[in-house]
């Protein structure tokens, strides 16, 4: 079945950086759209990221833009999230979802199990 697992997750000082993985099994990875999304204390899921099957179309949410990078292994069947220039605003739990198809306007089919990101002032 569909697995996805996040990693790199951890607690970071203001102004530090961290680098997410998600490692995929169960399907065809080089497929699908991929996406991150994460969920601060006390909101909403957020979507901050999504990547084309290839690779070659990225697209961000405006607070990340410029901070964060997506990023993608086809041949790993893994996901990145390098994120830069940490503010505690970033602090939540991120998710490794899945597209239902290559396309960025797909429903999310599968999550992962999520891995906090913490940042101190």
């Amino acid at each position: 079945q569909v697995q996805l697992v996040e990693s790199g997750g951890g607690l970071v000082q203001a102004g530090g950086s961290l680098r997410l993985s998600c490692a995929a099994s169960g399907f065809t990875f080089g497929n699908y759209y991929m996406n991150w999304v994460r969920q601060s204390p006390g909101k909403g899921l957020e979507w901050i990221a999504g990547i084309s099957s290839s690779g070659g179309s990225l697209l961000y949410v405006d607070s990340v833009k410029g901070r964060f990078t997506i990023s993608r292994d086809n041949a790993m069947n893994t996901m990145y999230l390098q994120m830069n220039s940490l503010n505690p605003e970033d602090s939540a739990v991120y998710y490794c979802t899945k597209g239902a198809g290559s396309n960025w306007r797909d429903a999310l089919d599968a999550w992962g199990q999520g891995i906090l990101v913490t940042v101190s002032s």
